[in-house]
């Protein structure tokens, strides 16, 4: 077991939030917590990192184990890069790797045992090094830069310029290159592009530790977890298996609680009845009777009703004129900034079409959006809506909302002929009650913006429903119910989405802009899957370099090898020379050594003459070594 939390509980005033609450994580587990938005989900994770402290119960970590947490938003105010920023999280090998070098050069300077333990002492820290992987640290740190959605071109871009989804997505590099031994992840995946999704299910799947997520994303979840951990009316309720396994087991146990409740309800009530006829007799022994059916009564265990379903929220979108059955016609749609975003793409749409358009972070899918909805002009290209066409537009950044607008104020002014009741009545239907209707739009969390702007669209009675990313900041039963009113809709819906589940659950064709092109998918989810490599490859392959490119990458490579020679020549003979400097100073001793034997004082004195005899087999056997070295210098040139 690493994480143990025992019986928490944690309310704010007179709100409970968590309320005797345990669970643990084991070692390698990898486990995700659910609920509803507001549900303590956040919460929990503040209090294991020690960032909150719980009214009641504990936490325990297992003994030396190190723990990672990567909330939701992240304020990184680095003015370093993107690459240095994610590099610092290896600095103990940076250290390592510098030392190293530092030995080698100062290996060629000595000699005797002052060399001998200087080798010894770089052999054991390049042992070290090696056995952390320090010799592939850099391709390790420029795959996770690049898995979670950077490109090389993003890699000197400087963190304190970033959106804060990038800051997020950079804090997660650290967070995984820093490899702790459980990792803990809330919305990992709402900045994050269908591909570096894909890619992290990957990387979390088979990480050497244990990984506890909060997640909205069901798809995401169902690769990843074998637990969750679900917090409902301010319960730890413990599920083996992935998010459907927890859905189907959830189901069922809610249905069987509620009948063996309403099954005790019934025998309770006989058993008032037959207790009240007892006693309306009036003799001794009818009361003995009533009285022994009341104490098996008071016995008895009672169930607990379950609590009703918090989340009432209800959605009906329904055109409010029939539109002609040719909605949309987009033809040779180009667009650019400062690089090309999309050339010549051409789709039409259907009436009662469900299209989802998937595609990487910043291949231009929002443009196309913003396009037909007339916020952004296309370079080229011709956008054509058909007969009695009504667009409904739901902006995932929410530019429709007031934030001075109270709730009500919001939709009073955008529909001024609705009634107060009506208002209400709708704010009530997205789970706005009571005095949350006069809260400010601007006090508003991400999901309650989306939710008002998800009401706002519901009253437009469009019969083109244009959405993006409708399910970001959204809870699970909130994306299930949209996925309903989706499915129920009998205008037309296109939306952008990283959201596989709802997309597989919503969408009836698929448009993917990839390598500047938009391939058609007639399907969902599943078979996008299934046809990607093949689609790909036909209608969107990426383009081949040009001739003049190739030339040009063919000219760099030469020169970079050509440069790489020079340097190893360059090393070679500053070696080989440093050698021959050797060489030649001990040949000077020796012919000093060889003038000496002659002089009459030390000719006569055969002391004096073991010692040169001694130290000319020294040199002699040091130049026997120095002109083999020479040799093997001189043949790699």
């Amino acid at each position: 077991m690493i994480l143990s939390c025992n019986h928490i509980s944690k309310s704010y005033g007179v709100e409970t939030i968590l309320n005797d609450c345990s669970f643990f994580i084991n070692d390698n587990e990898k486990a995700a917590i659910v609920g509803n938005n507001g549900a303590g989900k956040s919460t929990i994770m503040k209090i294991i990192m020690g960032e909150l402290s719980p009214d009641d119960g504990n936490v325990i970590i297992g003994k030396d184990k190190t723990i990672g947490y990567l909330a939701q938003y992240q304020d990184l105010g680095s003015d370093t890069t993107i690459y240095e920023e994610v590099k610092s999280v290896k600095q103990n090998l940076i250290d390592m790797e510098q030392k190293l070098l530092e030995y080698e050069k100062e290996m060629a300077k000595v000699s005797g045992d002052e060399l001998s333990k200087l080798i010894e002492t770089y052999t054991n820290l390049e042992h070290r090094f090696q056995l952390l992987n320090g010799y592939s640290y850099k391709s390790e740190i420029e795959g996770v830069i690049k898995g979670l959605g950077f490109t090389e071109d993003d890699f000197n871009k400087f963190v304190g310029n970033l959106s804060g989804g990038q800051k997020t997505r950079v804090a997660l590099c650290k967070l995984l290159l820093e490899k702790p031994d459980i990792i803990m992840l809330d919305e990992p995946t709402n900045h994050l592009d269908l591909n570096s999704i894909k890619w992290l299910e990957t990387y979390l799947l088979n990480y050497n530790g244990a990984v506890l997520i909060i997640a909205h994303d069901r798809y995401f979840l169902d690769k990843i977890v074998s637990k969750v951990i679900e917090i409902e009316n301010h319960k730890a309720h413990v599920y083996s298996g992935n998010y459907s396994d927890f859905a189907v087991k959830k189901q069922e146990l809610r249905v069987a609680t509620m009948n063996a409740y309403l099954k005790q309800q019934s025998e309770i009530k006989h058993q008032e009845e037959v207790i009240a006829k007892l006693r309306s007799y009036k003799q001794e022994k009818f009361y003995k009777r009533a009285e022994s059916r009341e104490k098996q009564l008071e016995k008895m265990d009672l169930i607990e009703k379950p609590e009703e379903l918090k989340n009432n929220m209800t959605i009906k979108l329904e055109p409010d004129i029939v539109s002609g059955n040719d909605v949309l016609s987009v033809e040779n749609l180009e667009k650019s900034y400062n690089t090309l975003l999309f050339k010549n793409i051409s789709f039409e749409i259907k009436r009662g079409e469900h299209v989802a358009i998937i595609g990487d972070n910043g291949t231009g899918k929002t443009t196309i959006l913003k396009i037909i909805n007339g916020l952004v002009d296309a370079d080229s290209g011709m956008i054509k809506l058909g007969t009695n066409v009504h667009i409904g537009y739901y902006d995932q950044e929410q530019h429709n909302l007031t934030d001075e607008n109270t709730l009500f104020e919001e939709i009073a002014n955008s529909y001024p002929n609705m009634t107060n009741t009506k208002i209400r009545n709708t704010l009530a239907a997205f789970m706005f009650t009571g005095e949350d209707v006069f809260k400010r739009v601007s006090d508003l969390s991400g999901g309650e913006k989306g939710r008002l702007s998800l009401a706002k669209l519901m009253l437009s009675e469009a019969n083109l429903i244009i959405l993006d990313e409708p399910t970001n900041h959204l809870d699970m039963a909130s994306k299930e119910i949209l996925e309903n009113a989706i499915n129920n809709y009998t205008g037309t819906v296109l939306y952008v989405s990283h959201d596989r589940y709802f997309i597989n659950q919503t969408a009836n064709r698929i448009l993917e802009l990839t390598n500047t092109k938009l391939i058609n998918y007639l399907g969902n989810y599943d078979y996008y899957e299934e046809k990607k490599e093949e689609l790909t490859a036909t209608f969107a392959p990426k383009e081949e370099k040009t001739k003049a490119e190739k030339t040009t990458s063919s000219n760099k490579q030469d020169y970079l090898e050509r440069k790489a020679e020079a340097a190893r020549i360059r090393k070679l003979k500053n070696d080989i020379s440093k050698v021959e400097e050797k060489i030649k100073k001990y040949e000077d001793r020796l012919n000093e050594l060889d003038e000496m034997v002659a002089y009459p004082s030390v000719s006569t004195n055969s002391a004096k003459l073991n010692e040169i005899g001694k130290e000319q087999n020294e040199i002699s056997d040091k130049l026997d070594k120095l002109m083999e070295e020479w040799e093997i210098l001189s043949d790699q040139l």
